[in-house]
C-alpha cells in the first residue's frame, strides 16, 4: 500500500470517528433538552475523571442547575443519559411503565457467567422468572430464621471491640472493621460457612472478598471499562472478577450443597432456601451455577455496599452525641425488657433505631443514582415548559438521581442535616425515598440489609461509645476517585468500651457453638 493511500485511510477514519463522537455529543442540543456542554470524549464526566469532584457531587451540581426541568441530559463520556428529576415521571418510568424500562445496564461482560446469571444482571423475562422464584426467600419469616446467625456475628464483633479498645479507647478505620463483620454475616447466612474475621483476619473467605471487591483500585477501573466500553472488554475478554474468585465460590457452593444433600442437613441460610427452590422445581431452573450466581451477588451486596452504609451510619452516630445518647437509651430499655436477649420482634419494634438507619440511608443511599435501560420505545413529556415531547429509543440509558432527590429542599427540610426525627413525624414521602431502588427492581435483599445494619449498631452501642477522631472529616466529604460513594480519607472513629460492659475473653469467643451443618473456615 502506498504511503499516500495509507494516510488517506487514517485521515478518513479520524474524520469519521470525529463526526461520530460529535453526533453523540450534540444529542441533547438537537432535542433542546437542558444539559451542560460536554467535553469531547469525556462528556460531563471530566470533573470526576480529573478528580476535581466526586461523581455524586458532580451529578448533584448539574441536578441543581435545572430546578424547573422534569429531566436533563448528562453525557456519561459519549453516551447520552436522561437524568429524571420529576418524581411523578420517576414513578411513571420505574413503576407504571416498568415494562419499557425493566433492565439495568450490567457492569460485567458476557464472559463472566457467574455474575451475568445473578438477579442484578439478568434481563427481561429471565429476570422476571428468577425474581419470582427468589422473592419467597426474603420474606420477614425467612429473615427471622437468619436473625440468630446475624446476632452471633454482631456479638462477636462487639465483644472483640470491647476487649481491644478497652477503657482507654482506640482509633479504627471503620471500613476495615465493618467489612470483617459483613464478611462473617454473609459467609454464614449465604454460604453456611462460619468464619471469625476478627480472630482470624486472614481467613480465605475475607481475603477473597477483599480481592473481589476492592473498588479503590483495579476493580473500579474494570467497572468503568465494562459500563462504558462493553465491546472493548468483550473483545479482549477482560474480566471483572478473576477465575480464582469464581472457582472459590463455585467450590464452596458445590461442596456445601453436596454435603447437605447426602447428609440431609438443614440450616437457615440462603443456600438452603435456594436448595428448596431447586427441589420444588425438580432442578430444572436451579443448578449449582445458578445457586452460585445468586449467592455471589448476595455476597457482593453484603460485603461491600452494606459495609459502606454501616460506615456512614457509625460516622453520623459518632458526630451527633445527642442522637447517640437517645439511641442508647432505647437500646438499654430493650435489653431490660428482654433480659439481655435481643429478639427479632424487639429490634423491629425499635422506632428510633429504625429512624436513625433510615435517615442514614437518606443522606447516603447505597447508590448515588439508579439506572434503567429502555427496552421499548417510550415518549417522555417535554423537559421544560413550552418544550416538545421526546421519544426514547430502546437501548437509551435513564438515571434516577437518588442522592440528589434525597438532598432536594423541595422534598426534605434542611436536607443536609442528619435528623432521624423526620422519619418519626410523618415528614417523609415514600415516593421520594429510594435508598434500595424503586419499583419491581428494588433490591430484593433490602430487609436483610436493614436487619444486618440494625443488629450491628445495637450491639456496638450496647458495648461501646463512639467518638470522632482527629482523622475524622467533619463535614463528610466524598472520595474523588471512587465510582461508589466513599469517604475521603476513610471512616476514622475512636471507640471505647462502656464502663457498664463486662468484656468477654477471647477464649470464650473462640469456643462458640456452631450451627448444624455449618462448616468452620479458619487458617
Amino acid at each position: 500500500m502506498e504511503l499516500s493511500t495509507l494516510i488517506l485511510i487514517i485521515l478518513t477514519a479520524c474524520v469519521s470517528l470525529y463526526y461520530f463522537i460529535l453526533s453523540k455529543l450534540l444529542h441533547f442540543k438537537r432535542l433542546k433538552v437542558p444539559h451542560v456542554q460536554p467535553i469531547p470524549l469525556l462528556g460531563n464526566m471530566a470533573p470526576f475523571i480529573f478528580r476535581r469532584m466526586s461523581l455524586v457531587d458532580n451529578i448533584q451540581k448539574i441536578y441543581n442547575l435545572f430546578p424547573d426541568a422534569k429531566y436533563f441530559g448528562f453525557y456519561d463520556f459519549i453516551t447520552p443519559v436522561y437524568v429524571i428529576r420529576d418524581t411523578d415521571l420517576i414513578n411513571t418510568i420505574t413503576i407504571k411503565n416498568f415494562d419499557n424500562f425493566c433492565d439495568h445496564r450490567n457492569f460485567v461482560n458476557e464472559n463472566e457467567a457467574m455474575v451475568n446469571k445473578n438477579l442484578f444482571g439478568l434481563r427481561g423475562n429471565v429476570w422476571r422468572q428468577m425474581r419470582k422464584l427468589l422473592s419467597p426467600s426474603f420474606t420477614s419469616s425467612k429473615m427471622k430464621m437468619m436473625f440468630g446467625l446475624v446476632c452471633e456475628c454482631a456479638d462477636n464483633f462487639s465483644n472483640f471491640l470491647t476487649i481491644e479498645s478497652g477503657k482507654i479507647g482506640k482509633t479504627y478505620d471503620m471500613k476495615k472493621l465493618l467489612c470483617r463483620y459483613a464478611n462473617d454475616v454473609v459467609a454464614t447466612c449465604a454460604f453456611g460457612i462460619s468464619v471469625d474475621s476478627f480472630q482470624y483476619p486472614n481467613n480465605e473467605f475475607f481475603v477473597i472478598g477483599r480481592e473481589a471487591f476492592n473498588f479503590d483500585s483495579k476493580q473500579s477501573f474494570m467497572f468503568f471499562l465494562n459500563r462504558n466500553f462493553p465491546l472493548f472488554t468483550k473483545l479482549l475478554r477482560l474480566r471483572m472478577f478473576s477465575p480464582k474468585v469464581e472457582k472459590f465460590f463455585k467450590n464452596i457452593v458445590g461442596n456445601t450443597v453436596k454435603v447437605r444433600d447426602e447428609q440431609g442437613i438443614f440450616r437457615p441460610d440462603m443456600i438452603q432456601l435456594m436448595m428448596e427452590i431447586r427441589n420444588k422445581n425438580h432442578g430444572s431452573v436451579f443448578d449449582i451455577d445458578e445457586i452460585t450466581a445468586q449467592a455471589f451477588v448476595f455476597f457482593f451486596g453484603g460485603f461491600d455496599s452494606v459495609s459502606t452504609s454501616m460506615c456512614f451510619l457509625a460516622h453520623e452516630i459518632a458526630v451527633n452525641p445527642d442522637i447517640q445518647n437517645k439511641l442508647r437509651e432505647e437500646i438499654d430499655d430493650v435489653l431490660k425488657k428482654t433480659n439481655g436477649k435481643l429478639t427479632y420482634e424487639a429490634i423491629n419494634d425499635m422506632k428510633y433505631l429504625d429512624a436513625v438507619v433510615n435517615e442514614t440511608l437518606r443522606l447516603y443511599p447505597l447508590l448515588s443514582f439508579l439506572d434503567r435501560v429502555c427496552v421499548k420505545e417510550f415518549e417522555l413529556p417535554p423537559a421544560i415548559p413550552n418544550g416538545k415531547p421526546i421519544v426514547v429509543e430502546p437501548g437509551t440509558s435513564i438515571w434516577i438521581p437518588s442522592h440528589a432527590v434525597h438532598h432536594d429542599p423541595k422534598y426534605y427540610s434542611q436536607p443536609n442535616k442528619f435528623d432521624p426525627d423526620r422519619f418519626l413525624n410523618g415528614e417523609v414521602d415514600s415516593s421520594v425515598y429510594m435508598p434500595f431502588g424503586i419499583g419491581p427492581r428494588i433490591c430484593i435483599a433490602n430487609r436483610f440489609a436493614l436487619m444486618e445494619m440494625k443488629v450491628m449498631l445495637f450491639h456496638l452501642l450496647w458495648r461501646c461509645n463512639l467518638e470522632p477522631d482527629t482523622k475524622t472529616r467533619i463535614p463528610m466529604t466524598f472520595s474523588k476517585k471512587a465510582y461508589f460513594m466513599m469517604a475521603e480519607g476513610g471512616f476514622w472513629l475512636k471507640l471505647q468500651a462502656r464502663k457498664s460492659t463486662a468484656p468477654v475473653t477471647r477464649e470464650c469467643l473462640s469456643n462458640r457453638q456452631g450451627v448444624e451443618g455449618e462448616d468452620k473456615l479458619y487458617p
